[in-house]
């Protein structure tokens, strides 16, 4: 018996037993957990999300996130009702870094809100963005990616606009339009998953990574 315990024992050394050592197992969050999952069901925005951060293990800041005020104030809105003047608060549908970070230089950032209309855009801002198929109107810069795209609920009744926009790393220089195409997707992407939790009809999202329809000429 004295043989047979000392065996286990040695066994369960080797193996690490239940409290084995764990060091190995990746931190944080995957691609496809953050955010809500905006870009779990979507292969191209994940690989764009991976690029984009560097990696593709990531920490969030939940506390200072609103998903479900920003998807509320959605629900409630009312073009009708604005003024002229009146612009909507944007609030951040999500934000998150990669794990090894600790949100220091490198973060994304995904804010929502409802909008009149797709402004569309003057000749001197469309010569600074690539233009994409997707919504009522999409564009990016290698900073920056906007989606507007209409969204009719079947509670309440009405149609509204909604304004999604990704904000990616600084640094990035202006002439990557790979960096463009990458922040477009993701920008489609969450879009796509809010449309998905108002359970907005014909919303006119692209699957997938949307295609350019302009690039700029300066």
């Amino acid at each position: 018996m004295g043989v047979a315990a000392t065996v286990v024992a040695l066994l369960s050394s080797c193996s690490g037993g239940d409290g084995g050592d764990r060091t190995n197992e990746p931190s944080g969050l995957s691609a496809t957990e953050v955010c809500r999952g905006a870009f779990a069901e979507d292969a191209a925005a994940t690989a764009a999300l991976e690029a984009v951060m560097g990696g593709g293990r990531f920490d969030d800041g939940l506390a200072k996130s609103e998903p479900d005020k920003a998807l509320e104030e959605l629900r409630k809105a009312s073009p009708e009702q604005w003024a002229e003047s009146y612009r909507p608060e944007s609030r951040r549908y999500c934000w998150f870094w990669p794990a090894e970070d600790g949100g220091s230089e490198k973060d994304l950032q995904v804010q929502l809100s409802p909008a009149k209309s797709a402004p569309g855009l003057l000749p001197e801002h469309a010569k600074k963005v690539t233009s994409y198929a997707s919504g009522l109107q999409a564009y990016a810069s290698s900073g920056f990616s906007r989606v507007y795209f209409s969204c009719r609920m079947k509670a309440p009744a009405h149609e509204i606009v909604v304004e999604t926009v990704v904000r990616g790393p600084a640094g990035i220089p202006d002439a990557d339009l790979d960096q463009r195409t990458r922040l477009i997707t993701l920008a489609n992407a969450a879009a796509r998953q809010v449309s998905k939790e108002l359970g907005c009809e014909k919303d006119g999202l692209a699957t997938g990574m949307p295609s350019p329809t302009a690039h700029p000429t300066s």
